[in-house]
């Protein structure tokens, strides 16, 4: 697996380790081969970010990339506001906050303080309630789990480490065609 760990796979990650090897057999594929409603509803409702057109107030940052050496992470940001400082991930229907979307967000702040930014505020943003949640900056024990989670990723073998889900996640999740066995 390469050094460098994509944002985006974190929350894929934690939902179901074995997501980010079935994630990298589709990754040359073109995503209507395995998009389910819910992703392509997502990448729909993400289009404004990836394309500028979100907004035209230069107090936004939109869609930028962002790396950081130090925890070997790289991705895209959704917002950034200069105003206020606020880091913002867009989410299409935030129902309940999971660890995934929160390292996601936590990967993205790191990135965007070493790369010189002052973030103050982060945000998760459902857009069909239009709802925001604020969520604390990390401290010790989060970066501390954040490192950990990294090294679990870099680490994964699916041969070795199984493929053990849940039945509830093995039916929600759009690589579950390529499990070897399904969940009892």
């Amino acid at each position: 697996m390469d050094d460098i760990i994509q944002i985006s796979t974190i929350n894929d990650f934690l939902f179901w380790p074995y997501s980010l090897y079935a994630h990298s057999i589709y990754e040359s594929f073109t995503p209507k081969i395995f998009h389910d409603t819910y992703q392509v509803v997502g990448t729909i409702k993400h289009k404004s970010i990836d394309t500028g057109t979100y907004s035209s107030s230069k107090r936004y940052l939109k869609a930028l990339f962002v790396y950081s050496e130090k925890y070997g992470v790289s991705g895209k940001i959704d917002i950034y506001d200069i105003h206020t400082k606020s880091l913002i991930e867009r989410k299409t229907k935030v129902k309940k906050l999971y660890e995934g979307q929160i390292m996601q967000l936590y990967a993205q702040y790191y990135c965007m303080v070493e790369m010189g930014f002052a973030v103050e505020n982060l945000r998760i943003h459902s857009l069909i309630d239009n709802k925001r949640y604020k969520i604390p900056l990390p401290k010790k024990r989060e970066e501390s789990r954040f490192r950990e989670i990294l090294k679990k990723m870099r680490e994964y073998d699916p041969l070795k480490d199984g493929f053990k889900v849940s039945k509830s996640k093995f039916e929600s999740c759009i690589y579950s065609t390529l499990c070897p066995q399904k969940p009892t």
